[in-house]
């Protein structure tokens, strides 16, 4: 690997690797997106060609044999995940993957003992960390804005799906026609929020208590375009303890009313408050505010230009914005730049266990340790 340039090879060319991923590194001058690997190879011909993608593969083993590859990004379907990340990493490669990695903790926290003792990096794709006003807000609390934490609130919510005619993935833990309620919008949509709370109150957590609701039983199946009873979770509510004075709260949701992508991130302390709102609302992406105890009106702040990717700004599409900060921030890491690794795999299994323990408090209709909960 050169010193200031780093090839990538993505794997998967969805949407979301052409809205976010490819579009994230190529804006890193110190990065080059090498090969584009996708099952269908005439979509992987289409996207390299909008991109200017050289290689394209259909097989992503083909890349973990060029040496010359440094990264491999997983943009694939959830069930590659694990699959891609353990080849890739065994293979000598940095990898980023999008969440979650496994389903179960256990093996996500497999996948970052592997990266650790190869001395790889690793990144989830938590994006919404990465958002400028999120990234501005750490800050704050951690100069001591708020003082001593007392409450988090977590939100990540819109209508996205509140139409049962919108095409909705089925995942291969989440079978159609189930009489159990499975995870998905706590998974699929919690998991940001989730990532966010632990990073802003920085504390062990202890006990979890939480519910699950099916709203939209009948949905439009993506694969077959047909009705199908799918009982997921579009809607759950927890409640967390931390081993410091601290408690949370999360709620995720297909099926709440608001623009995308829903993310609202509240944090009140001792001596004073922040809330952050990541949602597309009259042109711009993300907001700060903030109050004190000597002047409880909350009052929105601009968001320094320091926290930006260059020329970045909160007009641009969030999706680019805020993968634009994540790759920045993965490429500062690899090359030694960053001052601390954040959001990789390791964090990933917290957020993981996590998830884990709501689904046990579900199942069993009780406050759950988080001792008790190592995976599913």
């Amino acid at each position: 690997m050169s010193e200031k340039q780093i090839r990538v090879a993505v794997v998967g060319a969805g949407r979301w690797a052409e809205r976010a991923h490819i579009p994230g590194w190529q804006r890193d001058g110190r990065a080059e997106v090498a090969a584009l690997v996708d099952l269908d190879g005439t979509l992987a011909r289409k996207v390299a060609d909008d991109f200017g993608i050289a290689q394209v593969f259909t097989d992503y083993r083909e890349v973990l044999d060029d040496p010359t590859i440094d990264v491999v990004d997983v943009a694939s379907g959830n069930e590659a995940h694990f699959e891609v990340s353990m080849a890739s990493l065994e293979a000598g490669k940095h990898v980023l993957c999008e969440k979650p990695v496994h389903h179960d903790a256990r093996e996500t926290s497999r996948a970052a003992a592997l990266a650790e003792s190869k001395g790889l990096r690793t990144k989830l794709g938590f994006t919404f960390r990465y958002a400028p006003a999120i990234q501005y807000a750490k800050d704050l609390i951690d100069q001591g804005f708020v003082g001593t934490p007392y409450v988090f609130n977590g939100y990540e919510q819109n209508s996205q799906w509140i139409d049962p005619q919108t095409p909705l993935r089925q995942f291969e833990h989440t079978p159609a026609g189930s009489d159990e309620i499975a995870v998905s919008s706590i998974e699929g949509y919690g998991a940001p929020i989730i990532d966010i709370m632990h990073w802003w109150t920085n504390s062990p957590i202890t006990n979890v208590v939480g519910t699950m609701r099916n709203f939209v039983p009948d949905r439009m199946l993506r694969s077959t375009g047909t009705m199908e009873r799918m009982n997921i979770d579009d809607g759950d509510m927890w409640i967390c303890e931390f081993e410091d004075d601290v408690m949370a709260s999360i709620q995720s949701s297909y099926v709440t009313v608001g623009n995308y992508p829903g993310i609202e991130a509240r944090l009140y302390g001792s001596e004073g408050a922040v809330i952050v709102r990541l949602v597309e609302e009259f042109g711009i992406c993300q907001t700060i505010k903030t109050a004190t105890k000597d002047s409880v009106e909350f009052v929105e702040r601009e968001i320094p230009q320091e926290y930006f990717p260059e020329g970045g700004n909160s007009r641009e599409p969030w999706p680019f914005l805020f993968y634009s900060n994540l790759i920045k921030n993965f490429v500062d890491e690899i090359l030694g730049d960053a001052p601390a690794t954040q959001g990789d795999f390791a964090q990933g299994a917290l957020v993981q266990r996590t998830i884990n323990a709501f689904e046990h408090s579900y199942r069993q209709r009780r406050w759950v340790n988080f001792s008790e909960v190592e995976g599913v």
